[in-house]
């Protein structure tokens, strides 16, 4: 008991510089390029080399986690990030900094991959969705510090990059702590072509829990990447929009083990289908109060207690349905389908904005909200692994 207390804890800390050195990035890097004179296409297009990793990487990321064990793939995952955390101040260069964020979202992933796999499998059933809401908790707690690292450009460029290494590199140490192991394996050869097969049977098992995961991937973006320029557009002051984007963000943080605890007691899918509906109520009511600033910063401060915890609960769903041996396949997909939500939701909602400019943006998230809860309560599963 005490092993796997001390191995939690370790685990949830590294995620949470994880989620820092990503918090950090995102703001800190288009507040450079904004400076610098990049155009705000470029801008954009240089944040999605995070997500490309990982979607690159993901193939290739179960195979080497059953054969050489979890900490291995953490040690690896942590120590690309402080690498390339440590070489930005060297070129301000935009395909170098591309890169160098691509390198990240590999790393990343390999920590997240590892870390939410582990504690999926040594965490009774009892206690997964609180473990998992825990995890899915400092990683928030993490991406929120992150961005208060923006202002010390004023000082240095240099020195937000600096801390985040020396930060990833004291988590990154405590990772020789933990004692390795290796996940439960299922009869076949662990191939490259047997993951493509295992992705088919973590599907067959799951793929209706990788739905949340993947809307609140399209949600975090767009919110964060759509909502400003929307906003900006129909008159709400800069000031405002980051007062909108900070509620939603501490409402995520605020409620995040609460759902997981309910989770625990009284069902995966029925708090989903719960959180997903209210979702979908409290942004059409944000798009009819969008210009009231108290009503507005109301309903993104539920929004975030509601559905903040989409991705935590995903995985406890994917872990409830899916036997033992597919728990690192089912784990991956669930960053494969965050990481493909991330990655089109600023496009489709960009275009929504431009072409679609006499309906709300919040009108547009809670369509997305009302389909992905029809699609989860017409679904029939209830077989739990």
């Amino acid at each position: 008991m005490e092993k796997n207390r001390f191995r939690f804890w370790i685990l949830v800390c590294i995620v949470a510089v994880s989620g820092f050195s990503q918090g950090m990035l995102l703001p800190l890097i288009a507040v450079i390029f904004e400076s610098s004179g990049v155009s705000s296409f470029l801008n954009g297009l240089n944040a999605t080399g995070l997500y490309i990793g990982v979607l690159l990487v993901s193939p290739f990321m179960e195979q080497p986690l059953r054969r050489f064990g979890y900490k291995p793939l953490l040690i690896f995952g942590g120590l690309l990030v402080l690498v390339s955390l440590a070489l930005f101040p060297l070129w301000q260069s935009f395909w170098f900094w591309f890169i160098l964020r691509l390198f990240i979202g590999i790393g990343d992933h390999a920590l997240n991959f590892g870390a939410q796999t582990w504690i999926s499998s040594f965490s009774p059933k009892k206690k997964r969705g609180r473990n998992i809401a825990i995890y899915g908790l400092f990683f928030g707690i993490g991406f929120a510090v992150g961005p208060l690292m923006v202002s010390l450009v004023n000082i240095s460029e240099s020195l937000p990059f600096i801390l985040a290494s020396c930060l990833s590199l004291i988590g990154w140490l405590f990772l020789f702590a933990l004692k390795n192991e290796l996940p439960e394996q299922d009869v076949q050869v662990s191939s490259f072509r047997n993951t493509f097969k295992r992705f088919k049977q973590a599907a067959k098992y799951a793929w209706v829990a990788f739905l949340p995961p993947f809307t609140y991937g399209f949600l975090e973006t767009s919110l964060n990447g759509n909502f400003p320029v929307y906003a900006l557009r129909i008159g709400i002051p800069v000031e405002n929009v980051s007062a909108f984007l900070f509620a939603f963000a501490i409402g995520a943080i605020i409620f995040q083990l609460p759902l997981g605890m309910l989770s625990d007691r009284f069902g995966r899918k029925q708090i989903l289908s719960i959180v997903l509906l209210l979702g979908f109520i409290c942004f059409s009511v944000a798009g009819i109060v969008e210009h009231s600033f108290y009503g507005l910063f109301i309903c993104l401060l539920l929004v975030g207690m509601f559905v903040g915890s989409m991705f935590s609960l995903g995985i406890t769903y994917m872990t409830d349905l899916t036997p033992q041996e597919l728990l690192p396949t089912g784990n991956l997909l669930c960053g494969v389908f965050f990481s493909f939500g991330s990655l089109i939701g600023p496009s489709f909602g960009g275009l929504f904005i431009e072409f679609m400019s006499s309906i709300s943006f919040f009108y547009f998230i809670s369509a997305i909200f009302l389909i992905i809860f029809i699609i989860l309560v017409g679904n029939g599963k209830k077989v739990e692994a």
